[in-house]
């Protein structure tokens, strides 16, 4: 078994660090890097990419919603054109600043709310599948298992990978857990490493209802802002990586 283990990186900005990037980049094998949209900023933008470039971790771009103040969080109601304008402009510029320090873009993953909505939203996902194809074809999409933007980038000939989370709880229909309610957000590593091996090796993730439901699983997500990402990250990939699967960059998969 093989998996992809990725993290959300570059989200400090100006006076505010957010995330533990340098020591996320130690055991990550892909990086989703803020465009300055939901977080970040020119500088912290090319710091991330030269710090993916220097640990071999592949440089993805993570659009997400005009939303500094709300993190990228807050359901925004934007036009089709407008969201697909949205997510090209930050795709443009993080695989712009990649290519001046000689990496190549490898994945496109929404943030937040833009994710969340564009899972049940069909026109949305229509949206970022347009922006991500019309930059380039060959970029996979980073997103949740049986969703509309699953369904909309193999519709449109993009290589998807389902994304499955091993810090957060699922709904019963496989959605996330909203972070308002409580019990959302997973915190301890034994419980977090225990299912994440389970939904690598048997496809299925118990819900926060008590069932268990079957899922896709190319990609691992860790937030790189949960509190002590760095050493969850860590504990995951040692964790996996005992189970026997070889924990390795999508685009290499």
């Amino acid at each position: 078994m093989r998996i992809d283990l990725n993290s959300d990186m570059g989200e400090s900005f100006g006076a505010y660090t957010i995330g533990h990037d340098a020591g996320l980049m130690k055991s990550i094998t892909s990086a989703n890097v803020a465009a300055g949209f939901h977080a970040g900023d020119p500088t912290v933008l090319r710091e991330t990419i030269r710090l993916a470039k220097t640990h071999g971790v592949a440089v993805g771009a993570h659009p997400g919603f005009p939303d500094l103040a709300g993190f990228g969080r807050r359901e925004l109601h934007v036009t089709p054109r407008e969201a697909e304008d949205l997510v090209l402009y930050q795709i443009a510029a993080v695989a712009g600043v990649a290519a001046a320090e000689g990496v190549r873009l490898q994945h496109v993953k929404p943030h937040g709310a833009l994710f969340n909505m564009a899972v049940k939203d069909a026109v949305l996902a229509d949206a970022i599948v347009r922006a991500v194809a019309a930059f380039d074809k060959t970029l996979i999409l980073f997103t949740l298992p049986g969703s509309e933007i699953l369904k909309a980038g193999r519709a449109a000939g993009l290589r998807v990978a389902a994304e499955i989370f091993a810090d957060r709880a699922y709904e019963p229909d496989g959605t996330l857990v909203s972070r308002r309610k409580p019990g959302s957000v997973i915190h301890d590593a034994q419980t977090v490493v225990k299912r994440a091996v389970r939904m690598v090796n048997d496809a299925v993730v118990v819900a926060i209802d008590g069932t268990t439901i079957a899922l896709e699983a190319d990609t691992i997500c860790v937030h790189g802002d949960t509190p002590g990402s760095d050493a969850l990250a860590a504990a995951l990939r040692a964790g996996l990586e005992a189970a026997g699967i070889t924990v390795m960059a999508i685009g290499r998969l």
